[in-house]
């Protein structure tokens, strides 16, 4: 009997995935090779490498050794066909929507995307011909009638950005495909160590590598993987657009990628005992977390997750400058944007994730001002509570 061949963790796979043969005089990380441009002594083959048939590297702005090893790392994370990576998560967001999509087609999407990629929809795809219809985010019924009134893409992203909202992947997988339509996720909030939205049925996973895969805030970037098609498609748009990732970046993005299943652990863990205690503390209104038993979709993040993720919100009665005092008695947060870092990030979303939207707009996305959105990190939990409780008080 032929024995199967065993398949690594997500922890193995994370450190030593990619890795071989990339090395250089027995140096145990990967290189960051800064050149622009790679010379070829032989002519035929260096029109085997232009036209792919074989592979290699001519210019940077299109592919890069360092870049590679980040982009087959995440390859083998997400369990893809193929993948791509970008100078940023907007850009990995923005390039995938302009490559798959042209004047006449239709996208769906949910009303609960990150205020960047809420913009794309409402502002500039438009200018472009191109349809898009943004359905009640928990309304899958709502969500599965458009996708029956015709799709060319569906885009989701779960969990929401900033109130936690949960998607069931699989089920509107099935009927974005239903409908003829390539379905994008948006995996972020979860990372593959929490979420594998390509096994659930999508064809694309999108990242702001700039958060979670990051995780130390001096890193920006994006990545796409997928079905290989797709992901070529985008990647030749891609290559043209200049939206690349640098070099030290990636090379930044793949020592981070070493610790992602650790400090994701530990960040599902605080982020889910600091939402129990906010639930519990008579100071907070409200809390959304999916991993609290009476979220709303707490069921379906069960069903689709292995882990809850790093993020919890809550809102506090009162005004904007109670949400100032909270903000500035507390120690262990940055009261600053962006998330997934291995410190706590703190602040609302009025000045961070939905920046761009009216107050009018976020107010219809069912995100109050007084809305606090925390990025846990990995510091111990009881240093957390304890901060957090007095700065409440």
């Amino acid at each position: 009997m032929t024995e199967r061949k065993r398949e690594p963790g997500i922890g193995t796979r994370a450190v030593w995935g990619a890795e071989e043969g990339v090395t250089w005089q027995g140096a145990t990380q990967v290189p960051v090779v800064h050149s622009v441009t790679f010379g070829f002594d032989d002519l035929d083959e260096w029109l085997d490498v232009g036209s792919g048939r074989t592979r290699g590297h001519i210019y940077s702005r299109n592919t890069n050794p360092t870049v590679e090893v980040f982009e087959e790392k995440m390859r083998l994370l997400e369990g893809a066909g193929a993948a791509t990576s970008f100078a940023t998560g907007m850009a990995a967001i923005s390039n995938t929507l302009f490559a798959l999509l042209a004047p006449g087609k239709r996208v769906v999407s949910i009303r609960d995307t990150y205020g960047g990629t809420s913009r794309i929809f409402l502002e500039f795809l438009p200018k472009f011909g191109v349809e898009v219809e943004l359905c009640p985010t928990e309304d899958h019924e709502a969500i599965e009638a458009a996708l029956q009134r015709g799709c060319d893409l569906l885009y989701l992203e779960t969990p929401t950005n900033p109130t936690m909202k949960i998607l069931d992947i699989e089920r509107l997988a099935r009927a974005g495909h239903a409908a003829g339509a390539v379905v994008v996720v948006d995996n972020t909030f979860a990372t593959p160590v929490n979420q594998r939205p390509l096994e659930l049925g999508a064809d694309l996973v999108v990242h702001s590598a700039t958060k979670f895969i990051g995780g130390h805030s001096d890193a920006m970037g994006g990545v796409l993987c997928g079905r290989e098609d797709l992901v070529g498609e985008v990647f030749r748009f891609r290559e043209i657009n200049g939206a690349t990732l640098a070099p030290p970046v990636a090379y930044f993005l793949i020592r981070s990628l070493k610790t992602l299943e650790l400090r994701v652990l530990r960040q599902n863990e605080n982020a889910l005992g600091l939402a129990r205690f906010l639930r519990k503390h008579a100071a907070v209104d409200k809390v959304f977390h999916p991993g609290l038993e009476d979220d709303p979709g707490h069921a379906v993040a069960r069903r689709q997750m292995s882990g809850f993720g790093g993020l919890v919100s809550f809102s506090l009665p009162g005004e904007m400058k109670d949400v100032g005092r909270f903000l500035g008695r507390l120690r262990y947060a940055h009261r600053a944007a962006s998330l997934g870092s291995v410190g706590t990030l703190i602040g609302p979303p009025a000045v961070t994730s939905h920046v761009e939207l009216t107050a009018e707009a976020r107010a219809e996305l069912g995100i109050p001002e007084t809305l606090i959105r925390c990025s846990v990190g990995i510091e111990n939990l009881d240093d957390l509570i304890a901060d957090f409780d007095q700065a409440l008080g």
